[in-house]
């Protein structure tokens, strides 16, 4: 465990047990939604290779435009 995490996990030890479940729901609900998103991302691997490959062809052809033109 890093220095900083033991320094949040002290700090969230000395708050009420009520504020301490909250905030541990809302570490649990984020690692969940990082899980699912790398799961999706794996999932889906082969789409967004073929959409990356698409987009440098794409750009190689001189069919896009710089940002910057665009804003």
């Amino acid at each position: 465990m890093t220095t900083l995490l033991e320094q949040a996990l002290q700090k969230v030890g000395s708050l009420p047990a009520d504020e301490q479940d909250a905030i541990a729901s809302q570490i649990l609900d984020s690692l969940a939604d990082e899980e699912a998103w790398r799961r999706r991302f794996a999932e889906k691997r082969d789409v967004l290779r073929r959409m990356a490959d698409e987009a440098l062809a794409e750009d190689e052809r001189g069919e896009t435009r710089p940002l910057d033109e665009l804003l």
